[in-house]
């Protein structure tokens, strides 16, 4: 949708309502509704928002210790700047149009540093630096509950009732019985202008799998960040909750996002050489490498939060060792597409909680450095990366991953001292809110037993 396709739906009618979002540090839509008429009015210059949208948890609560924002400087405004190549009709909400916007400093006009849009455009401008251009793929995997999300919360989210009863991986028989709310989604997010290709079921009891085409990485990110709120209105609007939280329960395997990446020039694969093995160029060699020896340092922004860290499991198809094989789910980098134009790593680290702007950034912030030393790559790991995996283990706690963030110097290089300082605060108030918190688990072990 162009801006001159907007204004001739709102003059015919047809459009009232325009979504001004932006997104914050959970990889969420936030922002306001405006009437048709009077976001024409605005829509090349600003609207303004609370600067504590960049500075508060899942809650929204408004934790202290963000030097970016406080009650001691008395939460002033941020501007939205319209980003209007976003536009798009909202398939599922009657009337409704939605664009995305830049966050800015209301007082310096300058970009908000740790806007997480901002920081995967500052990414992307030092690929170009390069002459290349990151095109990056997600995949979006979630389960669905019998019940809307309301009606879940106010059972207190106990005996939750997946959609489906087994494990329902490649499965047509079950996935036709939840086409009632995959077609809605499918075809509603690609009525939007979203490269949607398909879904499939994944290896849990109602859990699902979107696939979206790559693109460049902002515009994948984008597409992710909507596709996922748009999951969850369909959703509800059907009567169903889905849940992009990476192991809701224990026994059962959790959801990932996992993400495709290569760097193209001049309209051409860069990490292709059909004259190396695997196909993969030095190029390819250097960017992973990076990924690999800075792994440790930017899994805080794959796996924000505690329960993230549940998802790591031996024997559930997400990573536990920091290897790269070729085309071996149990490696936390997998080589695709080898051998072909089409060659490219996955980094099945990311779990669906993951906002997609942070992980992609740190990505390409690590691949770019690892050009940069022109670091060799490491020896494909061959068989079952679940075994030995003590030495070069991921992250087991949010709590080193935030160590890990706070003592990288390549971070700090990348996205700037004050940036990582503020996500390590995010990191460090979710550990301080999860310690607080008297969870069902211990009452049920200690209750009596104690």
């Amino acid at each position: 949708m162009t801006f001159e396709d907007l204004k001739e739906q709102i003059a015919a009618g047809q459009v009232d309502t325009v979504l001004v979002c932006i997104v914050d540090m959970q990889g969420r839509l936030m922002g306001k509704r405006f009437h048709a008429e009077a976001f024409l009015e605005m829509a090349e210059g600003e609207t303004h928002c609370c600067n504590y949208l960049l500075a508060t948890d899942l809650a929204m609560a408004t934790p202290d210790g963000y030097a970016s924002t406080s009650w001691e400087r008395g939460y002033g405004d941020y501007i939205m700047k319209p980003d209007l190549s976003t536009l798009r009709p909202v398939p599922w909400l009657d009337g409704t149009a939605m664009v995305l916007c830049d966050v800015i400093d209301h007082h310096t006009h300058a970009p908000v540093a740790h806007s997480p849009r901002e920081m995967l455009k500052a990414q992307i401008a030092r690929c170009e630096e390069l002459g290349l251009s990151p095109v990056m793929a997600t995949e979006l995997e979630f389960f669905l509950f019998k019940g809307t999300h309301d009606e879940i919360a106010a059972g207190g989210f106990q005996n939750l009732e997946p959609i489906s009863t087994y494990n329902e991986d490649y499965s047509i028989m079950q996935t036709s019985k939840e086409e009632p709310v995959m077609r809605p989604i499918r075809n509603h997010l690609r009525a939007m202008g979203l490269p949607i290709e398909g879904s499939k079921g994944e290896a849990e009891a109602g859990q699902e799998e979107l696939n979206i085409k790559y693109d460049a990485a902002l515009a994948t990110a984008d597409h992710h960040t909507i596709a996922k709120h748009g999951i969850k209105e369909i959703a509800h609007q059907q009567g169903f909750a889905a849940t992009f939280l990476p192991k809701w329960h224990h026994e059962r395997v959790g959801s990932a996002a996992h993400v495709h990446q290569s760097l193209w020039k001049e309209g051409s694969n860069a990490f292709f050489d059909e004259s190396a093995p695997l196909g993969k160029s030095k190029l390819m060699d250097h960017y992973m490498a990076g990924l690999l020896k800075y792994a440790a340092d930017y899994t805080y922004f794959m796996a924000p939060y505690i329960n993230s860290y549940k998802r790591f499991a031996k024997g559930t198809f997400a990573p536990t060792q920091v290897v790269w094989s070729v085309d071996n789910r149990t490696a936390a980098f997998r080589l695709c597409g080898d051998s072909t134009k089409g060659v490219r790593v996955e980094c099945r680290v990311p779990g669906s909680d993951m906002n997609p702007y942070l992980a992609q950034a740190a990505m390409l912030a690590a691949g770019l450095k690892g050009i940069e030393e022109k670091l060799d790559l490491q020896d494909p790991f061959n068989g079952d990366a679940y075994a030995n995996d003590a030495q070069q283990h991921i992250p087991r706690s949010l709590l080193e991953a935030r160590e890990a963030l706070l003592a990288s110097d390549m971070l700090r290089e990348a996205f700037g001292e004050d940036v990582i300082t503020h996500y390590a605060r995010a990191a460090e108030w979710e550990i301080e809110e999860f310690n607080r918190v008297v969870t069902d688990y211990e009452v049920a072990r200690g209750f009596e037993k104690a």
